[in-house]
């Protein structure tokens, strides 16, 4: 019962350190969508009449 008890512990902290790595990258996720969606806004394009042939 006493080893039983160890691999339960050892199986939750896998998955403790699985849920902190899976916030993490959903929050990275989200941090960088939406950086890349304000520079995507047209306000920041410069028009070249080099290119308006």
């Amino acid at each position: 019962m006493d080893c039983f008890k160890k691999v339960l512990k050892v199986i939750a902290i896998v998955l403790a350190i699985a849920g902190v790595v899976a916030g993490a990258y959903f929050l990275i996720k989200k941090i960088s969508d939406k950086k890349k969606a304000e520079a995507d806004n047209e306000e920041n394009y410069v028009s070249c009449s080099c290119c308006e042939a």
